[in-house]
């Protein structure tokens, strides 16, 4: 520990560890370390590099201030006070993805990336899916599944990445065949001043992209400079954009398919499909495959998921609405339905500002609140049923239903004042609804 390491890992996790075995591959020993006293992944450093010295409980500023280069976590801000002391001393402090991207750099461009507040992983398995369809090797991961990192240990000719703004933070050369900035709402405003400091970190994408595709619904998605841009939008399309008329998918002019033969539901998946389909294009994948995709892609596990139609009343899974915006997209995206939608959120709000929800829940007839920001969602409408449990939520809202009614389960919310992660919190949701009707 006394020697200076060249290279300093704050934090461990998948994260931390694809960095570690990127390093180590390069002949280089880090310095790991973690604020928290019992990190992820402590377990298989020790086991895959007893060489690899770790710290943990708190950043060391002496050893900072010593390195070469920082390779901070996501979770990690960079304005985390013994970060910025090395950033002041003129210590690069960069990112995982920000490595991924120097690796790949005297390759052609080869990357689509993704960002937005809400839609990314589904966009994201989506030009996956299609370029797979297309029968290229392709490689997905950054903020969902794979560390970036990780990708390199196999061949592939695309890499599709999602990036959330904590990453775009501090990646600066990511050279992009196509990338798209989805919508921006309120998200993590525990870490940034405001909505425009957000999407600033967010645009950061675009002017490392040959083609940046903009959702023309969105103006905060719309760059900063002039560049070479296409467009997506529930409109109909002008010039080379993507979008809506008549009940079909339009790229220009150019029919591509109806919207009775995509199997996602919801207009905000429509948006969905029309941005992944934009970077496909920009790729080369062919509109067979994409098609062929989207007759057949029924969304991710957790995001506007049917889990279950007992006496015609869908119970739809949203719990990856960890956010304002994303259960705002999904009430206006079933906003043409026929029946009553009971909606169950709250959570943990990270900050937000809910008054954005307010409009958006004229569309449903019974809310259900919980968690510890339950009662702010609850003052947004009269009437507001407040439970303290997911299954006091699920009986009150069968109690509720009808058939022809949707019961949503979409909380606007993070989940961690209740549950160890939104997938916990979607398969508790599964499990009631499971139990209520006796299965």
């Amino acid at each position: 520990m006394n020697k200076p390491h060249s290279h300093v890992v704050l934090g461990l996790g998948a994260t931390g560890l694809s960095v570690v075995r990127f390093l180590s591959r390069k002949g280089i020993v880090p310095l790991v370390m973690d604020s928290r006293r019992q990190p992820p992944g402590m377990d298989v450093l020790a086991k895959e590099f007893p060489d690899v010295p770790l710290v943990t409980g708190g950043f060391d500023c002496r050893c900072l201030v010593q390195a070469q280069q920082i390779i901070i976590s996501p979770g990690i801000a960079v304005d985390t006070p013994e970060v910025r002391a090395a950033l002041d001393m003129g210590i690069e402090v960069i990112g995982d993805v920000e490595l991924f991207a120097r690796e790949i750099a005297d390759r052609p461009a080869c990357v689509l990336a993704i960002t937005g507040s809400n839609g990314k992983s589904t966009v994201t398995t989506l030009v996956g899916e299609m370029a797979k369809a297309d029968g290229k090797a392709v490689a997905v991961g950054g903020n969902i599944g794979v560390p970036a990192l990780d990708l390199l240990l196999e061949p592939a000719e695309l890499y599709v990445l999602e990036l959330s703004s904590f990453q775009l933070e501090t990646t600066h050369s990511l050279n992009c065949i196509a990338a798209t900035c989805l919508n921006i709402s309120e998200d993590h405003m525990d870490r940034y001043a405001d909505l425009e400091a957000y999407r600033q970190a967010k645009m950061r994408l675009y002017p490392q992209s040959k083609i940046s595709v903009y959702n023309r619904d969105d103006d905060a998605t719309k760059p900063n400079d002039p560049c070479h841009c296409t467009t997506f939008g529930l409109g109909i399309p002008e010039g080379d954009d993507w979008g809506l008329m008549d009940g079909k998918v339009y790229h220009g002019s150019s029919e591509i398919m109806t919207l009775l033969d995509v199997a996602l539901i919801g207009a905000h998946n429509h948006a969905n499909l029309l941005a992944a389909m934009a970077l496909c294009e920009a790729a080369g994948v062919s509109r067979e495959a994409m098609v062929r995709v989207a007759r057949e892609f029924t969304g991710l596990s957790h995001r506007c998921e049917l889990v279950a139609n007992h006496d015609n009343i869908a119970w739809v899974n949203d719990s990856k609405a960890t956010n304002v915006g994303a259960t705002v997209a999904a009430l206006n995206g079933l906003r043409d339905h026929l029946g009553d939608i009971i909606l169950i959120a709250g959570g943990d709000g990270k900050g937000a500002d809910f008054e954005p929800l307010r409009e958006a829940l004229n569309a449903v007839t019974h809310l259900i609140t919980l968690g510890r920001d339950g009662d702010k969602i609850a003052a947004l409408k009269d009437g507001a049923i407040k439970v303290s449990t997911m299954a006091e939520a699920v009986d009150k809202a069968k109690a509720l239903a009808n058939p022809g009614d949707i019961v949503l389960l979409s909380p606007a919310c993070a989940s961690l004042d209740m549950y160890s992660n939104f997938m916990a919190r979607g398969a508790d949701f599964r499990a009631n609804v499971e139990r209520v009707y006796g299965i």
